[in-house]
C-alpha cells in the first residue's frame, strides 16, 4: 500500500490516491467523513476550521460499498477557494496585472525560505500553500481507509493528547482502548486525564490572548497487532523505525518515542526490558510493556505505544523578525491565518498516519489481493504463533 496527496491550502481541493488496498473490503464515505470531521475539532483551532466542512468524495476504486483493488481516489473540496480564485487560480494573468498576496517575507519556523531557495520561487506563497498543515486532510483520509481495514482485522487505533505546554496528563495504563476512544473524543483537548483538561484549555486561551502559540505531546495506542510484524533483517524493514519516520513527517512534529522512549536512557536494564510469559489463552505476552510493543523492529503482540512531539505553530500574531528576500531589509514576519494550539487535532492526524503504516505492514507481509484472503491469512497466523 502507498498513497500520494496533492493540493494547496487555498487551492480548489485536496486529493489522495491510495494504491494497494485489497479488493472486496467494505468502505463507506461516511466512515472517512467521521475521521475528517474529528481532525477539525479541538480547543484552540483557528477560523479556517469554521469555514471548511471537510467531506470526502470517492471518485474511483470503490463500487457499491466495496473496494475494487484498483487505486482509490479521495477528494476534499476547499470551500474557501471561492475567496482565493484570483490569488490561487491556475489561469495566466495579464502582463499588466499584478500577482496578489505575494509573500516575500519568510516566516521563522516555516518552510517558506528553504522552499524558495530550493525551487527558486520569488513569491513564497508557492511554498507555503503546499507546506501548510492543510495537507494533513489528505493524510487523514488515507488513514481513515487504513483504519477501516484494521478494524475489520481486529486492530484498534486511537490517538490522544499527553501534554500541552508542559501540562502533563497522568499515566493511565489500565484504561481500555474503548475508554481511551470515548474519553478523548468527549474532551475538547483530547486528553484522558480530566484533572488537567481545564488547565490545558486555559493555557491555550492565554496563548491566543498573548498572540503566541504552544505545542505538546500526542500518543497513539494500538491493540490487536499480532507479534512478528516488521522485520529485524534490514534497517528499512523495521516497523518501529517506519512508524517513527511517519510521525516525524507530520507538519510541526519534531520527535517520536516508542514506549518509554528517552526515559530508557535513565533506567537500568532491569527497569526497561519486558519479561516474557505464556498462557494457553494468550500465547506469548509480556509482563510489562515498557518497550511499547516492539522488540528488534517487530511487534511483540503487546499494545503499541507511540508518542510524538509537536512544536508550537510558528505563525504568531506577535510575529518574529525576518528578512525580506527582495529588499534584504529586516521586517516582522507576515501572518497567515493560524491556530494558537493544534495539538488536539494533531493527535487525530498522528492516529491516522500510524494506522496507514500498520495497514501497509500487514499487506506487505501477508497475501493481500483480496481482503477475505488477507483476513484468513492473519487469523491463521495468529493461531500459529499462539501455539508456537
Amino acid at each position: 500500500m502507498r498513497y500520494l496527496t496533492s493540493g494547496e491550502s487555498h487551492g480548489k481541493k485536496i486529493t489522495t490516491i491510495i494504491e494497494g488496498v485489497p479488493a472486496r473490503m467494505p468502505l463507506l464515505k461516511e466512515d472517512i467523513d467521521k475521521s475528517l470531521l474529528r481532525r477539525q475539532k479541538g480547543h484552540g483551532r483557528g477560523r479556517r476550521m469554521q469555514i471548511e466542512k471537510d467531506l470526502v468524495e470517492i471518485t474511483s476504486g470503490v463500487r457499491h460499498g466495496y473496494t475494487l483493488g484498483s487505486p482509490i481516489t479521495l477528494v476534499v473540496n476547499n470551500d474557501d477557494f471561492k475567496s482565493w480564485v484570483n490569488i490561487m487560480g491556475e489561469d495566466p494573468i495579464d502582463d499588466n496585472e499584478k500577482v496578489r498576496r505575494v509573500v516575500t517575507r519568510p516566516r521563522p519556523g516555516h518552510a517558506d525560505l528553504n522552499g524558495a531557495l530550493k525551487y527558486g520561487h520569488r513569491d513564497m506563497r508557492n511554498v507555503l500553500e503546499r507546506s501548510s498543515a492543510r495537507e494533513t486532510t489528505a493524510r487523514v483520509a488515507a488513514g481513515a481507509v487504513a483504519k477501516i481495514m484494521l478494524q475489520q482485522l481486529g486492530i484498534e487505533v486511537v490517538g490522544y493528547v499527553k501534554e500541552i505546554a508542559g501540562i502533563r496528563a497522568k499515566e493511565m495504563e489500565d484504561v481500555t482502548i474503548q475508554e481511551r476512544m470515548e474519553v478523548s473524543e468527549a474532551s475538547p483537548v483530547r486528553v484522558l486525564d480530566k484533572d488537567v483538561e481545564q488547565e490545558m484549555m486555559d493555557r491555550i486561551d492565554q496563548a491566543k490572548k498573548d498572540g503566541d502559540s504552544i505545542g505538546g505531546v500526542c500518543e497513539v495506542y494500538v491493540e490487536g497487532m499480532p507479534a512478528g510484524i516488521g522485520s529485524y533483517v534490514h534497517y528499512d524493514r523495521k516497523l518501529d523505525a517506519k512508524l517513527a519516520g511517519s510521525v516525524m513527517s507530520i507538519n510541526a512534529f519534531k520527535g517520536a518515542e516508542i514506549g518509554i522512549g528517552f526515559e530508557a536512557a535513565r533506567r537500568n536494564g532491569s527497569e526497561v526490558h519486558d519479561e516474557i510469559l505464556w498462557s494457553e489463552e494468550k500465547g506469548y505476552y509480556r509482563r510489562t510493556n515498557r518497550l511499547g510493543g516492539f522488540e528488534g523492529g517487530m511487534t511483540t503482540g503487546m499494545p503499541l505505544v507511540i508518542k510524538g512531539v509537536m512544536k508550537p505553530i510558528p505563525t504568531l500574531y506577535k510575529p518574529l523578525q525576518s528578512v525580506d528576500i527582495d529588499s534584504k531589509e529586516p521586517f516582522n514576519a507576515s501572518i497567515e491565518r493560524s491556530d494558537s494550539c493544534a495539538v488536539p487535532a494533531a493527535a487525530v492526524v498522528m492516529e491516522h498516519v500510524i494506522a496507514f503504516e500498520l495497514a501497509k505492514a500487514l499487506t506487505d507481509q501477508f497475501t493481500s489481493d483480496q481482503f477475505p484472503q488477507l483476513k484468513k491469512a492473519i487469523d491463521d497466523y495468529r493461531e500459529e504463533i499462539r501455539c508456537f
